[in-house]
């Protein structure tokens, strides 16, 4: 039965995509029942779309194709701690289990600036499982941004 880390290993592959096509390098799979249901990376550059990030894209994919907005049992694998939007879309779309790689402490909704997904206050709270792969999440990203500068 695949891990954690083998599902991850599969958002890093997405991420190395977003890397190739000069997009952020953060990549998002899907999966319910072990199987894959979604997978995407960043294309907020290419789509010229705010709303772009991976997170976004797979579950707007994962949605359609179970037909269902209600993510209760999916889990969502992403290489970086997701920001506002995305968290607040997990929230909304009743996500069962977040797992993400390294954490984002300039804009981390997650556990690094706010702690949205675990919030009492909102109707819904999501699992979550930080630190998968941390290590090549975050040099991915590093190696984009050095490469930028």
């Amino acid at each position: 039965m695949p891990s954690d880390i083998d599902f991850m290993r599969f958002a890093l592959r997405e991420a190395e995509d977003a890397f190739n096509e000069d997009e952020v390098p953060v990549g998002a799979v899907v999966v319910i029942n072990n199987e894959f249901v979604a997978s995407a990376h960043n294309k907020r550059e290419s789509c010229f779309d705010p709303t772009a990030h991976a997170e976004i894209i797979a579950l707007r994919e994962a949605a359609r194709k179970i037909e269902n907005w209600r993510l209760s049992d999916a889990t969502l694998y992403v290489t970086k701690e997701p920001c506002i939007m995305c968290a607040g879309a997990m929230v909304n779309a009743r996500l069962g289990r977040l797992v993400y790689g390294c954490g984002d402490t300039k804009g981390g909704a997650v556990r690094s600036l706010y702690q949205l997904l675990s919030d009492k206050r909102l109707n819904h709270q999501v699992e979550v499982v930080s630190g998968v792969l941390e290590e090549e999440c975050a040099a991915l990203l590093k190696r984009f941004f050095q490469s930028r500068r």
